[in-house]
């Protein structure tokens, strides 16, 4: 990922800041925000909010309070309140959108118990953090080789440092319960500062190490989702996919969680569809539910014994048919029904948002008189003009 700060190469190709989401500009962050407050203006009497948002690393945001009354811009990196020490992030929203996001996510902030702002990071904060931050991917390849030599069943996807030094947070997914306590031994004697081991599941390791998806783009998890819903194999049933683990599973190894763009359209759709399990009684015999086209609004049916010939229907008539079965109305056959819709017509698929038609490939009605035409073409430049006797 890349923004129009960070240039191009000579081929056109984004060139990146390679600031691993330290971006400066705060331009090509998953994190960013826009903030369509920042042209209103406040009404008159009424204090600016007191509280900034922080983001570090691309991955966590924090809220801290401007004690100090600092004129704080979105972009700016600050020295903020930490357990121990101070921490160093890049602000990433300000003004009365903090207080809305605050809202949402169910953080006090009329209280005491807060978190607060020390000041802009000078030219020494900037230098330790940057000066750590280039360490992480050497201690990431030590505390692997470290883990492995001690059997532990883990893996470490990704290290975090806090901006003083101080601190250093090890990410990592394991199936089970892992006892580490040895490892946090030889951690802190390796690598000379505070451990903390910080479990995470394998979207968020997905979400942190980036890749491509089977769509042909960046992971959503690494470029625009932050809050990561449960997938369950229904989804995948009610929009008539194949449950094949290797289609349906993402490179988290978990269920994809496109899966769950487009399940509310389904869901609507299906509201007027009767239950596949239902079968419809006539006096030719008792139809089951063979296939169904959810947006079209049709269902398949076949007779028991008859599983070669479907009859088409659509909800309207199914449910008519259901209401029959139910107050034991006779009904004859379902050829009655089916033979309403017209089943001989064609479907165009024109041109849709600049697309070409799907029709353009078929092949023309007098390809005979073409291949003709070009046998006589072929012909002639290999005999040549004739020649006069």
């Amino acid at each position: 990922m890349a923004c129009g700060n960070c240039g191009t190469t000579v081929n056109g190709q984004p060139r990146g800041c390679q600031n691993n989401g330290t971006c400066g500009t705060d331009g090509c962050n998953k994190l960013t925000v826009f903030d369509w407050l920042s042209n209103m203006s406040l009404p008159e009497g009424q204090e600016p909010f007191d509280f900034v948002e922080v983001r570090f690393k691309n991955g966590r945001k924090e809220f801290y309070k401007n004690v100090d009354k600092l004129q704080i811009n979105v972009g700016e990196v600050l020295a903020v309140q930490a357990q121990s020490g101070h921490d160093v992030g890049i602000v990433s929203l300000t003004g009365e959108l903090v207080r809305i996001q605050m809202k949402k996510k169910k953080v006090p902030f009329d209280t005491d118990d807060f978190q607060k702002i020390y000041r802009k990071a000078n030219t020494r904060d900037i230098e330790v953090w940057e000066e750590v931050k280039g360490r992480e991917e050497a201690i990431k390849v030590k505390s692997r080789q470290i883990a492995i030599r001690l059997g532990l069943q883990m893996k470490i996807s990704d290290i975090e440092f806090q901006g003083d030094g101080s601190k250093a947070t090890f990410y990592y997914t394991a199936e089970d319960r892992v006892d580490f306590r040895q490892l946090i031994k030889e951690f802190a004697q390796e690598f000379r500062t505070r451990i903390e081991m910080r479990q995470i599941g394998f979207r968020q390791e997905a979400s942190r190490l980036g890749g491509i998806g089977s769509c042909g783009r960046e992971l959503c998890c690494s470029t625009w989702l932050t809050d990561f819903r449960s997938v369950t194999t229904s989804a995948a049933r009610y929009q008539q996919l194949s449950l094949n683990p290797q289609k349906l599973a993402g490179q988290c190894g978990k269920l994809k969680c496109c899966l769950n763009y487009e399940l509310d359209a389904y869901l609507d759709a299906l509201k007027d569809f009767p239950s596949t399990d239902q079968k419809l009684k006539t006096e030719k015999g008792t139809a089951v539910c063979q296939k169904i086209d959810i947006f079209q609004g049709h269902l398949w049916y076949a007779y028991e014994g008859e599983w070669m010939n479907w009859h088409k229907l659509t909800t309207e008539q199914a449910n008519e048919i259901l209401e029959k079965n139910k107050t034991n109305q006779p009904v004859a056959s379902l050829e009655e029904y089916a033979a309403d819709l017209v089943t001989d017509t064609k479907v165009d698929f024109g041109n849709v948002v600049g697309q070409d038609s799907l029709t353009r490939f078929d092949t023309p009605k007098n390809n005979k008189k073409r291949s003709k035409n070009r046998r006589k073409k072929k012909n002639y430049r290999k005999r040549g003009p004739k020649k006069d006797a």
